[in-house]
């Protein structure tokens, strides 16, 4: 499948079938991710794959976090404030969810549990957390992005499907105790990831894309 018809088939994937995929496969796809560039070729992500009980194990510690009322305290600026035409589309695109799944926009409980579901990973069969040392701050987030983009299309082309989760990020002490992170290392966001189940209603949600005249600029 070419890149542009993984593009145009890929979506935000928010429901997934109870069905891990093979260990042999999930090592052939980050194997093949490991083909992303990145600046002067320093490869900076250090990514974590969690599966069954110790994935189930992690949900629970995060939910226990998130649900304390303690603020996030992501290890990396994850709490941008949208303005302009980024707050619209932002609200564009939670108003396509809520609305794919009958959450109307005076559910604020609705809205909440929809919410938490980012640190149930969508009941996905693995997530995928992307860290790298805090010192590489703006310039190994590049890196990461170009990274997990990549991971994604990969998996796509294999029948995988996933959401990028920057929720993940927000709470990182739960999972740096489970995984046993090093003090020097970050996590920057996350990613579900398994075979997407097509019925699930939460899984008709598409989101629109701006016009290339308003996002590219050419000049002679």
């Amino acid at each position: 499948m070419s890149v542009i018809a993984l593009l145009e088939k890929r979506y935000s994937t928010r429901a997934y079938l109870d069905t891990p995929v093979s260990q042999a496969l999930l090592e052939t796809i980050f194997a093949q991710a490991q083909r992303a560039p990145s600046n002067c070729n320093v490869q900076p992500w250090q990514t974590y794959v969690v599966s069954g009980e110790k994935k189930e194990s992690l949900k629970s510690d995060l939910l226990k976090a998130v649900m304390s009322g303690v603020p996030p305290n992501p290890d990396f600026n994850w709490l941008p404030k949208y303005e302009g035409i980024h707050r619209e589309r932002q609200f564009g695109s939670a108003n396509a969810l809520y609305s794919s799944i009958g959450v109307t926009r005076e559910d604020k409980r609705g809205r909440q549990l929809a919410m938490l579901r980012n640190w149930q990973f969508f009941d996905a069969p693995h997530v995928a957390f992307f860290t790298m040392d805090k010192y590489l701050d703006i310039m190994g987030a590049v890196d990461l992005g170009i990274y997990a983009q990549t991971l994604s299309l990969i998996m796509n082309e294999h029948g995988i499907s996933s959401c990028m989760q920057g929720a993940l990020g927000q709470f990182p002490d739960p999972v740096k105790r489970s995984l046993n992170l090093p003090d020097n290392r970050g996590i920057l966001f996350g990613m579900s990831f398994g075979y997407a189940d097509e019925k699930a209603p939460i899984n008709n949600t598409r989101t629109n894309r701006e016009h290339m005249t308003n996002a590219v600029s050419f000049f002679d």
